[in-house]
């Protein structure tokens, strides 16, 4: 009898006391903080202590959020319905991020000041070509959005080894799109530091990068996971969370690319 009175009386899952959103905060604090001293002093030690930090946590977070669904069998189809509301939401945050770098961009170019000689491009600025790289890491970006939709097209139909493939395919994208804006950024003619341009440039493709690395890391946790067996056809939400993502990474950059690239640029 005691048993069963200890058991849930409803669908929900009430979570347990957690130190992941705790550390989450203060590494994503690290991480900020030591941006901010990368784009002052050029020194990376607390970046990467804080990219250290967040990596922990996601691994934590992850680990324990997959031990939640493939094992103590939390994740019932009113908590899926919870999550797809919270990844939406989260979505829709990121858009707004994203808007206020376009926003800068947008007024500086759209409304040039005396700072940048009242023109765009500022006078002395040699732009990137948008059709070198840029064009480049565009294809890079759309043949992954065809590939994690394969992906999931073949896990709604059993096929586990194409969701393998198509995922590792992905993540593999992901990761030579990261290695190319590196060194496209190596090979810049301009620094962070050099203007309004080149500020609102590294801040929205740097940050859109940023999250190409998440998106990746991501994927590659289902990779791990659809190695392992855990998706299946009617329940596999983590898999549809990082397309989501993937997708809106996607569509970030095709406006990075055109407004940034091909018209801010000319």
């Amino acid at each position: 009898m005691a048993d069963s009175h200890a058991e849930a009386k409803h669908p929900f899952h009430l979570v347990d006391p957690s130190p992941w959103p705790f550390l989450g905060a203060f590494s994503a604090l690290i991480l900020a903080s030591g941006a901010l001293v990368v784009m002052r002093a050029d020194n990376y030690w607390i970046l990467l202590i804080g990219v250290l930090c967040v990596l922990g946590v996601m691994f934590g977070w992850w680990r324990d959020i997959i031990r939640e669904a493939e094992v103590q069998g939390h994740h019932t189809k009113t908590v899926q319905i919870g999550l797809r509301y919270g990844m939406a939401l989260f979505i829709a945050s990121e858009v707004m991020f994203f808007s206020a770098f376009f926003w800068a961009f947008f007024d500086a170019s759209l409304f040039p000041k005396e700072a940048t000689g009242f023109q765009w491009p500022p006078k002395g600025v040699e732009t990137l070509d948008a059709f070198d790289l840029p064009l480049l890491n565009t294809m890079i970006l759309l043949l992954s959005g065809c590939t994690v939709t394969w992906a999931h097209h073949a896990l709604l139909h059993g096929n586990r080894k194409d969701l393998i493939l198509g995922l590792a395919l992905t993540c593999g994208l992901g990761a030579f799109f990261t290695c190319i804006q590196a060194y496209e950024y190596g090979h810049a003619a301009f620094g962070f530091r050099d203007g309004i341009y080149s500020s609102t440039f590294y801040m929205a493709t740097g940050f859109h990068g940023f999250h190409v690395l998440v998106g990746t890391i991501f994927l590659l946790v289902c990779l791990f996971r659809a190695i392992n067996g855990h998706f299946k056809e009617d329940h596999h939400f983590g898999f549809e969370a990082a397309a989501w993502y993937w997708h809106f990474v996607d569509v970030v950059w095709l406006f990075l690319f055109s407004c940034v690239y091909i018209w801010g640029g000319a």
